[in-house]
């Protein structure tokens, strides 16, 4: 399954910043946008996995959907 995410970037100064609308957390700030788009794909996935991590750990491996 894919999902879409928001990603908002803008220019400050020299660097680019940017968040994920969608997911409180994953911002970044980078020297290009490229460099931008890059680290909040890469801050993106690793919130994915620490949540599903996460979650794991709470309701344990058996209780969770494989599907």
């Amino acid at each position: 399954m894919s999902q879409t995410f928001t990603a908002v970037v803008k220019q400050q100064g020299d660097s680019w910043i940017g968040w994920i609308e969608e997911v409180p957390g994953v911002n970044c700030q980078e020297a290009t946008r490229d460099e931008l788009l890059e680290t909040l794909r890469i801050t993106l996935a690793e919130a994915a996995e620490f949540s599903r991590e996460e979650t794991i750990g709470a309701v344990g491996p058996s209780e969770t959907d494989q599907s």
